[in-house]
C-alpha cells in the first residue's frame, strides 16, 4: 500500500469510523528491538485520535477492532512524525485568493 492508494480515502477505523493514516515502516526497524517490534518493521494504518495502530499484512489492512494495538504515549509522538501527509482536501480554506467567502 502506498500513500497515493485510492483505498486510503475510504478506509476508516472500525472503532470511531474516522480516517486512518498510512505509517511507512520505520527506517532501520528491521534491526530495532524493543518497542514497536514487528509493527515497526511493516507498514500500518494509524488512528491518532484513539492512538491505535492496525497492521497491514501482505498488503491487506487488518481492520478488525481486535487487530488494532494501543500505542503508548511516548510512541504516539514518534508515529505522528512518521505519518504520511493527508490527501489534499477540496475544502475551501479561508483567505484563499480567487474564491468567494
Amino acid at each position: 500500500m502506498n500513500p497515493d492508494d485510492p483505498l486510503l480515502r475510504i478506509l476508516a477505523c472500525p472503532l470511531d469510523k474516522g480516517p486512518l493514516h498510512l505509517l511507512p515502516p520505520a527506517p532501520g526497524a528491521d534491526r530495532e528491538e524493543g518497542t514497536g517490534g514487528r509493527a515497526a518493521r511493516e507498514a500500518s494504518l494509524y488512528n491518532p485520535r484513539l492512538r491505535r495502530r492496525y497492521p497491514i499484512v501482505d498488503g491487506i489492512p487488518q481492520l478488525l477492532p481486535s487487530s488494532g494495538e494501543q500505542v503508548p504515549d511516548e510512541e504516539h509522538e514518534e508515529l505522528l512524525t512518521r505519518m504520511s501527509p493527508a490527501p489534499p482536501s477540496s475544502a475551501h480554506r479561508p483567505g484563499t485568493p480567487g474564491t468567494a467567502s
